[in-house]
């Protein structure tokens, strides 16, 4: 029998009390204290012209890293309280004062940035080999480089400061809005008033008649406050794109691709090979539809379970499950996975009130992290539970490194997750012998990669449109509407019947003003780990510590560097590419096979 876990997590061994705790009253007082310190001094710095002269600032570093840890914590703790429970407005406020430190910071940065920048070239390459400044050499570097493409430290720290309650304002009320959408609908014969959270979760429901009428309630939630959803949208796209203007960027996948350490061409070539591959994923929503009896998918068809995927799993099961498939991979992810379930560093508990989503978050001051979900025991959730260990896990084997080589890109960030959905689905398929339970499990591993190359593909289509249109001035949430069916019927390749049109309302990744284009890289997630485990597969044992290197590099150099240490492979070339889109187009293969 499994062993019972608790579903919520445990914040209050971090701060006692939540959105009331005096010690993380006094942790904000203390870090607002030390940034404003930190500010000023490097308001006063002047760019060393000497290695002598750098002595002075030796514990530079020291101090930028500790700051950096700290704001992190406290994001990741307001995020946490506000997450579960949307009612708590202490939290919001909470989380609102940590984003004014943050501002503080970024303007402390653009100090920093003019700091570097005025140092000697030959200085600043011989301070990089030496500690301290080794310790973040890559960080530094990538910073000086940057910041000769922005404004004057001025006039970034000014616009830091005016994006609280502007840009993340805007952000910051899109999770209000989001919290007050309930959707009246019958679960288990009764009316129940859904979180979007719980709605979303019944729109995985194996009964077409309960998702189609879900749908229907669900577009109609979202299109009743379109016109908040676009005015926030509007705005936080206007400020985005008045900025670039400023610093003279002509291309709104400058700042993505920079964040994510990635060259255009490696984007290119990856979306060229993911379009020269849809035809047999579209055979796949084909094959499905009949499956299902009716000529063409709905969108609330695609992500479907087939067959026994209706089969509800518990938390613990689940949770089993994940810590066997791991340990195939790797023992030491096993072994880390069974610390975090059992520690309670999971939230689970489907109760109303909650956040859509899920998402894993670092505590850097005590090397632990936070997973939010609701579970409801479906194959979806168990897959979500896997994707955020796989972030946990990332973090984890980071630990005790400088906190400058541990802040990776959102891309890498994703290949940990998706490997170790990968590992768990690869893993169940091949040990199940009952055919109708492999389609099903082949299905839902299919429905991810469909979610990479089809839907991911539709909000980087729709984003870079609507950025296009937006520089002409406010997009109505008509257009919005067409702007998002067309990118959907573009991804897709015509394949479905019904398509989202509130989509743009409802994915809240649209509205992250830490991360524009909070989508490509998902997709590079998925081939690139698709790729690590094909090498893994192919290396055998001991591959394990190749791949907990691969992680610690992470943030220390550029993903097409990152590919070719530990890969060997090109990432500006499609032959990687292609290489891992087939390992996922022989699942289609076998699935079209078993239902021939």
């Amino acid at each position: 029998m499994a062993k019972a876990l608790n579903p919520t997590w445990d914040l209050d061994c971090f701060f006692p009390g939540g959105s009331e705790s005096p010690a993380f009253q006094e942790f904000l007082d203390d870090l607002n204290k030390r940034t404003e310190t930190f500010h000023e001094r490097l308001k006063k710095a002047e760019s060393p012209q000497t290695e002598a002269e750098a002595e002075v600032y030796t514990d530079l570093t020291h101090e930028l890293q500790a700051i950096m840890s700290r704001i992190l914590e406290g994001i990741s703790f307001t995020d946490c309280l506000a997450s579960q429970n949307q009612a708590d407005r202490k939290a919001v406020a909470m989380g609102g004062r940590v984003q004014d430190i943050s501002a503080l910071f970024q303007a402390a940065l653009s100090q920093l940035d003019r700091f570097l920048a005025g140092i000697p070239d030959d200085v600043f390459i011989s301070l990089l080999k030496k500690a301290p400044w080794s310790d973040a050499s890559f960080y530094l570097n990538e910073r000086r480089q940057l910041s000769k493409e922005k404004l004057s430290p001025e006039m970034e720290a000014l616009a830091s400061s005016l994006a609280v309650d502007g840009y993340h304002g805007w952000s910051k009320l899109y999770d209000t809005a989001v919290g007050k959408i309930n959707i009246p609908f019958e679960v288990d014969g009764k009316l129940e008033q859904l979180s979007a959270g719980q709605a979303f979760n019944q729109l995985h429901n194996p009964d077409r008649e309960t998702r189609a009428e879900l749908f229907k309630l669900w577009e109609a939630a979202w299109a009743e406050h379109a016109d908040l959803f676009a005015d926030t949208l509007n705005r936080i796209a206007g400020f985005r794109l008045r900025l670039y203007a400023q610093r003279g960027w002509d291309s709104v996948h400058k700042e993505p691709l920079a964040i994510n350490r990635m060259k255009k061409e490696t984007l290119d070539t990856m979306w060229d090979t993911v379009e020269k591959n849809k035809e047999i994923f579209v055979r796949f929503l084909e094959r499905k539809a009949k499956l299902l009896g009716v000529d063409r998918l709905a969108w609330h068809d695609v992500d479907a379970p087939i067959g026994k995927a209706d089969k509800k799993i518990s938390y613990e099961d689940a949770a089993d499950l994940i810590v066997d498939q791991f340990h195939t991979f790797s023992p030491k992810m096993a072994e880390f996975a069974r610390l975090a379930l059992d520690n309670r560093w999971i939230e689970v508990e489907d109760r109303p009130g909650k956040r859509p989503g899920g998402f894993c978050t670092p505590f850097p001051l005590e090397d632990q992290s936070r997973i939010f979900m609701t579970y409801s025991g479906t194959a979806d959730n168990v897959s979500t539970l896997a994707h955020e260990l796989g972030h946990a896990f990332h973090d984890y084997v980071m630990k005790g490194m400088p906190h400058l080589a541990k802040e990776y890109a959102m891309n890498v960030a994703e290949t940990a997750s998706t490997l170790a959905e990968t590992i768990v689905s690869a893993a169940t398929i091949q040990a199940e012998t009952d055919k109708e339970a492999k389609i099903a499990l082949l299905s839902d591993k299919i429905n991810n990669a469909i979610a990479m190359f089809m839907n991911i593909h539709a909000r980087f289509l729709f984003e870079t449109k609507f950025y296009a249109e937006r520089e002409q001035g406010i997009v109505s949430i008509e257009r919005l509407n067409e702007l998002m069916v067309e990118a959907q019927e573009k991804a897709y390749c015509g394949a479905l019947s019904e398509y989202h049109p509130h989509f743009w309302a409802a994915k809240l990744h649209f509205y992250a003003t830490d991360v524009p284009f909070y989508n490509f890289p998902y997709t590079f997630g998925l081939l690139f780990s698709s790729g690590i485990y094909k090498t893994a597969t192919e290396a055998g044992a001991g591959f394990e510590d190749h791949y907990i290197a691969l992680l610690r590099d992470t943030a220390s150099m550029t993903v097409e560097d990152l590919a070719a240490k530990h890969l060997g492979v090109d990432l500006k070339k499609p032959d990687f590419w292609q290489r891992a889109i087939d390992l996922l187009r022989a699942d289609v293969e076998q699935f079209l096979a078993l239902t021939e």
